[in-house]
């Protein structure tokens, strides 16, 4: 039963959505590091439930440091952070103690752990358990950005409305760092807010698609095999709770190409070397190039909805109806936002340190 993620430098997650805390120890980041603890509540912030388009679940998110930091700056010791749970409604889980969710890890986890998991609000599969992993990410990003390393993420589609693509994209990061609801076109904010409350209004959700770009990120990281850029990055994403697909560069679009149209051409400008597309995404044989990565996530909708669904009682193996009461996101791509971000800013900090880099 594995809740630690990476090799040199690690994140482990614990909790349950209606314990008492959730939280993540980190371990292998570099000793004297300055610690921005208005950076960590800002990337908290960016997870947070907010206004109409998210749960009426509030809850403040501060994450507590209780190790690995001393007088404002990383020891190279263990960093743990506590995040404890303060609006928990338990009660609203009490009639589907025996029933699966539909879209839920419900059945799975019930096999997993014999019956003895902690059902409510999802237990340790919660969306919740984010929250640690989004305080990681921060401090892994915090150690990014001291090499010059940047990541940022949008919405690159949601309800079937579409943001534009990234453009020139280290003015697309710095302009997608302060934003709550992560777009570059504001006409498409608009209509995505629209297609998300359209959905609220039936009791159903929406889902969408992340695009995230790493700049900075030296050529010759990442192994050419089991720990490659694209496995340890895809690991990572496959990790967070409704994503259920990743593709980088032209993706799944490259099958349709032949290849004179697919590769990227090389060019040599002041000594350095570059290519003029990046169908590749910024990986040639799973080691980074020096352009930027660009990576794509699938976001499901948000499996709890208020429309009625069958399911069965997993004690008496009986059919039955169930109608979802409680809190919940109409979409989720809009907080998961942060959370794809901070889980790339840990990858990425851990393939650095695997190849030497750090």
């Amino acid at each position: 039963m594995k809740n630690t993620f990476g090799s040199c430098v690690t994140v482990t997650i614990f909790g349950e959505s209606h314990g008492s805390a959730v939280g993540a120890v980190l371990d292998g980041i570099e000793p004297g590091l300055e610690i921005d603890e208005e950076f960590i509540s800002h990337r908290m912030n960016q997870r947070r439930a907010v206004g109409a388009l998210s749960t009426a679940r509030r809850e403040d998110d501060r994450a507590e440091i209780l190790s690995g930091v001393y007088n404002g700056t990383t020891t190279g010791t263990p960093i743990s952070f506590l995040i404890y749970n303060k609006n928990t409604k338990s009660a609203d889980y009490d009639a589907l103690v025996s029933v699966c969710r539909p879209g839920h890890a419900d059945y799975t986890g019930y096999i997993k752990y014999k019956g003895f998991g902690d059902y409510r609000g999802g237990g340790h599969f919660s969306g919740r358990i984010t929250a640690g992993l989004v305080a990681a990410g921060a401090v892994a990003e915090l150690s990014l950005m001291r090499q010059g390393i940047r990541i940022g993420t949008h919405i690159k589609r949601c309800g079937g409305v579409s943001d534009r693509e990234f453009s020139d994209v280290d003015a697309d990061i710095s302009a997608l760092s302060d934003m709550d609801f992560a777009v570059l076109d504001g006409n498409a904010e608009k209509a995505m807010k629209e297609r998300i409350l359209a959905a609220k209004s039936e009791g159903d959700s929406v889902g969408g698609v992340l695009e995230t770009a790493i700049c900075g990120l030296p050529a010759g990281v990442g192994e050419p095999w089991f720990d490659t850029v694209e496995g340890v990055l895809s690991h990572m994403m496959f990790s967070i709770p409704a994503i259920k697909g990743v593709e980088f560069g032209g993706g799944f679009s490259l099958a349709d190409m032949k290849g004179s149209e697919s590769n990227d051409s090389f060019y040599a400008s002041a000594g350095e070397i570059h290519t003029k597309t990046n169908r590749c995404g910024g990986i040639l044989g799973g080691i980074s190039d020096g352009e930027p990565i660009i990576m794509r996530c699938a976001v499901k909708p948000t499996p709890s909805i208020y429309k009625e669904q069958e399911s069965v009682n997993i004690k008496t193996r009986e059919n039955v109806s169930l109608r979802i009461e409680g809190r919940h996101d109409p979409a989720v791509v809009h907080r998961a936002r942060a959370v794809v971000n901070a889980g790339a800013a840990l990858a990425v900090r851990d393939l650095l340190s695997m190849g030497g880099f750090l």
